[in-house]
């Protein structure tokens, strides 16, 4: 089994931290492709990054085409439905795998993300995916997405007190982390706490080789058929044509 793991930014370190989680978590003989957008921002934070990223992030899964499955890991899930308009494949996003898992562990969860301009997006979601009941709030560590590359003491320290605070003030019994750069934390956190720390990533790959060895595929029929308009792919344009006519 090939998975397709795109990274939307441009940060090659942040896509190299996400291969070596997408592979601890991956089934024996499942082999991770993990990709960043070269022509991206370096970091997906709030509407208009998740804008600017998506011609390169569409050029890249265009190029990996003969996969089995893609995750999308942006944990705004940027992309997520145009992907799903491209493949056959199964195409999961890390916020939706993870704020599912949390629902199916957990009666309240939280969803502890980076910037207070990313809280929207991820309510919007919540509410689009039939979770927005279940979430009890989505928390903003103000922590910009470039500085958990660091995780030093400080950035560390700021999201267990944002954990404490999900279990006292919010009552959650489940926490999501809200960014695939929070990866590194989970199974700490969890055993701190005590209590189910999701990680998106995990989620999505393993939700990912699930749906592939069920042998389901994305449906064609409605909004995820494929694209019928001229798409800009490896630079050159070309007609992605009928969908009858695809493999």
């Amino acid at each position: 089994m090939k998975l397709l793991v795109a990274n939307p930014n441009s940060t090659a370190s942040m896509t190299q931290k996400i291969a070596r989680t997408a592979c601890q978590v991956a089934r024996p003989g499942t082999r991770i492709i993990a990709v960043d957008n070269a022509s991206g921002p370096a970091s997906i934070q709030g509407f208009y990054d998740g804008a600017v990223c998506l011609s390169g992030l569409l050029e890249q899964v265009d190029r990996h085409r003969c996969v089995d499955g893609v995750v999308i890991a942006c944990f705004d899930d940027t992309g997520l439905d145009a992907v799903r308009c491209m493949v056959e494949a199964p195409v999961v996003g890390i916020g939706e795998s993870a704020c599912f898992a949390a629902s199916m562990l957990s009666n309240k969860f939280t969803v502890i993300t980076t910037l207070s301009r990313s809280v929207p997006i991820l309510e919007s979601n919540l509410l689009r995916y039939g979770l927005a009941s279940r979430c009890a709030r989505v928390r903003a560590t103000d922590i910009p997405v470039l500085e958990l590359e660091k995780m030093d003491s400080g950035t560390t320290e700021t999201i267990r007190r944002a954990v404490e605070l999900a279990i006292r003030e919010d009552r959650s019994d489940a926490i999501v982390l809200g960014c695939a750069g929070m990866t590194d934390l989970a199974t700490s956190l969890t055993h701190e706490f005590g209590l189910p720390v999701v990680d998106g990533l995990s989620c999505a790959v393993t939700f990912a080789e699930a749906l592939v060895a069920a042998n389901l595929r994305t449906s064609k029929v409605g909004a995820y058929g494929f694209p019928r308009a001229p798409m800009i792919a490896t630079g050159e344009r070309r007609e992605t044509g009928d969908a009858s006519k695809r493999p």
